[in-house]
C-alpha cells in the first residue's frame, strides 16, 4: 500500500488561502467533503475535536490535521501548501506551511497510525519537503510524492 492509493488529485490544495487554523481545516476538508459526501460542518468538527487534545502541528513547518469518522467508508489524505505560513500551534512555535490531511474510518486505527508514521517518514526528508513547498500544481505534488512512495 502506498500513500497515493488514498491521494485524490481534487484533496490537494497548492495555494492555501487561509490565515489561521480553523480555516486552513474548513479550507483543507471542503474537497473531502466533496469527495466523501459527508457534511463538510461534521469533518471540520472532528478535526477540531482532535486538535483540542494537542495540537497537530508537529512544527518544522508542517501540520498533520487528522481524526476519525464512523461515517467514512474509506481513508482519505489531503495536501495543501501555505506560501504565507499559519500559526498552528506547532511545538516549535513557528507557522506551517505544508498540510497532509489524514481522515480515516472509525474502526481503522492500525492503518491510520501506519499512515501518520509514513508521512512523518518522508517529510523528514529535507529535499522532499523543499520540492512540496515549490510545487505550483496538484499534478506536481502527486509527481512528487510517487518519487518517494514506497510501500507500508
Amino acid at each position: 500500500m502506498k500513500l497515493l492509493d488514498f491521494i485524490d488529485q481534487k484533496t490537494i490544495i497548492t495555494e492555501l488561502r487561509s490565515t489561521d487554523k480553523k480555516n486552513v481545516l474548513e479550507e483543507l476538508s471542503l474537497p473531502v467533503s466533496e469527495i466523501t459526501q459527508i457534511e463538510h460542518r461534521e469533518l471540520v468538527r472532528v478535526l477540531i475535536e482532535r486538535e483540542n487534545l494537542g495540537s497537530t502541528g508537529i512544527g518544522n513547518g508542517i501540520g498533520i490535521p487528522h481524526g476519525k469518522l464512523k461515517s467514512l467508508k474509506t481513508l482519505i489524505l489531503g495536501i495543501g501548501l501555505s506560501r504565507k505560513g499559519v500559526d498552528f500551534d506547532a511545538m516549535d512555535g513557528k507557522p506551517a506551511y505544508l498540510f497532509f490531511l489524514l481522515l480515516t474510518p472509525d474502526n481503522s486505527t492500525d492503518l491510520h497510525l501506519k499512515l501518520l508514521a509514513r508521512i512523518s517518514k518522508i517529510l523528514k526528508n529535507d529535499a522532499f519537503k523543499e520540492k512540496i513547498l515549490g510545487a505550483a500544481k496538484p499534478e506536481d505534488v502527486l509527481q512528487l510524492i510517487a518519487d518517494i512512495d514506497e510501500d507500508f
